[in-house]
């Protein structure tokens, strides 16, 4: 099994829509002291001082997104009472639109748990059959939310909601929705179509049977993907970390170790890991970077206590802090990963340029600027800029495609667009060690030489490779 650990950045998620069905239900914790065992049997006796209520299931599922920062829409089923209206109420001030089928006569879910000193000594689950008619109320209410979903998360707890998986599925896929799927002990048969499926380690041996920790899962992993035209196949194992397969990836089967962490409440950190795969999957990106991400999220609710969540700000810093901070940045994901460097005390390296056409001059000096400390950031000039300073019809290559280049060379760690004619702005952020500059450039010429030196840093011009140089190339091009 493959371990794999290449980057992937947490964009914003304002304009990401997560449609997000399933069972939801009350997280109800009892905290209290439990200082002496009962007179009428070998039990502690725990005296409540505190309760709290969270969501749970699809609606922790759904909380999760809100916090990431997505747009998310809950369809679930709740009773007329008043832990149904309370779970409204508390998602729909986290920013969740919840779409409920309330049903007459049946009570809201919920799970009841004794803690005392960061103990969970018992738990008690209140529920009943759902009514076959709730769930068919459910499943008409998902061709409303449809059209404006990137993603769509069945989140099935077996309590009755997700009835029929397929009707879900094949009416997110109509739609052009990925859908991802986190399942209970149905047949896996019941999610055929699905674009992603994560199971625990737990049922997808009750699935498939007994198949050993998630490295020896290899061949059954693969046949069932084939067999269900599932693209992919994400199995969740705690400490044991994840497993992933990807049927456009070969089908290889990756291994993520789970993150050292001290663990201090398992509750809830499969809602956290099928959110951010769902997030991911409506990104549109592969879901072995979405289970990256994952891993590290679900490594966070597990130090917290009961059922939590994970912020945007938290899980983008956890990211960088686990080594996924490399490639194409924002402004605002550039400074956190400048955050990040300075407090590991890593030497930062700085150089700008247009870098419309890259060439052997570039990669080469871009290969020494490297050298010269720990993290290399490139700053490029957008479309406006470029023509500005070379005039029209240059660039030509869009800033995007420059980007995406420059991101893919071993010697660079960050890449970020800017769009003034300087980068003075750009240095004033960072603040680096050096700033590198190529070509036959004196000291004293390179652009914000005098504010980097002012504070203590180093700036440094680089070799000229002869005979390479994108207008020269360009004029070449002319003559051909």
């Amino acid at each position: 099994m493959l371990q794999d650990a290449s980057p992937r950045q947490l964009p914003s998620l304002k304009d990401l829509h997560v449609l997000v069905a399933g069972d939801v239900m009350v997280d109800r914790y009892w905290h209290g002291n439990a200082g002496r065992i009962s007179p009428e049997a070998p039990v502690p006796v725990v005296a409540v001082d505190q309760v709290e209520d969270c969501p749970g299931g699809a609606a922790n599922v759904a909380l999760n997104l809100a916090s990431l920062g997505a747009q998310c829409t809950l369809l679930g089923c709740v009773g007329r009472d008043l832990e149904g209206t309370a779970l409204r109420s508390v998602l729909e001030a986290a920013g969740v639109h919840c779409d409920f089928v309330e049903v007459e006569q049946w009570a809201t879910i919920q799970k009841v748990r004794v803690v005392s000193r960061q103990q969970q000594l018992l738990r008690s689950d209140f529920e009943a059959p759902l009514p076959a008619e709730a769930a068919e109320a459910l499943a008409a209410k998902l061709p409303a939310h449809l059209p404006n979903a990137a993603a769509l998360i069945l989140s099935d707890y077996d309590k009755g909601a997700i009835a029929s998986p397929a009707g879900f599925i094949a009416a997110g896929k109509k739609a052009g929705a990925a859908v991802v799927v986190d399942p209970k002990f149905k047949p896996f048969s019941a999610y055929a179509g699905a674009s992603l499926l994560k199971p625990n380690q737990r049922e997808f041996n009750a699935a498939l049977g007994a198949v050993g920790d998630v490295h020896a899962l290899g061949e059954q992993a693969q046949s069932l993907c084939e067999r269900l035209s599932i693209r992919a196949l994400v199995v969740t194992a705690g400490a044991g970390g994840m497993a992933v397969v990807d049927s456009e990836d070969g089908g290889q089967v990756r291994h993520l170790p789970a993150l050292p962490v001290e663990v201090y409440d398992v509750t809830g950190a499969g809602d956290t890991a099928v959110a951010v795969l769902g997030m991911a999957a409506g990104l549109g990106w592969p879901p072995l970077d979405g289970a990256r991400l994952a891993n590290i999220a679900a490594s966070l609710v597990v130090a917290k206590s009961g059922t939590a969540v994970v912020s945007g700000p938290e899980l983008a810093y956890a990211a960088a802090q686990a080594g996924m901070d490399r490639g194409t940045l924002s402004q605002d994901q550039l400074r956190l990963a400048v955050a990040v460097a300075r407090k590991a005390g890593e030497k930062i390296v700085f150089t700008n340029g247009c870098f419309d056409i890259l060439h052997a001059g570039h990669v080469t000096y871009l290969e020494q600027a490297r050298r010269l400390g720990d993290r290399l950031l490139v700053a490029v000039n957008d479309d406006a800029s470029v023509t500005r300073l070379k005039g029209p019809p240059r660039p030509i290559n869009p800033l995007s495609r420059r980007l995406r280049v420059l991101a893919g060379l071993e010697a660079v760690d960050w890449v970020v667009g800017f769009p003034e004619d300087s980068p003075q702005a750009l240095l004033s952020l960072v603040r680096p060690d050096v700033l590198a500059k190529g070509g036959d450039y004196r000291c004293d010429q390179v652009i914000g030489a005098d504010f980097v030196t002012g504070y203590g840093g180093k700036v440094e011009v680089l070799g000229l490779v002869e005979d390479c140089s994108t207008t020269a190339a360009l004029d070449r091009l002319g003559r051909a």
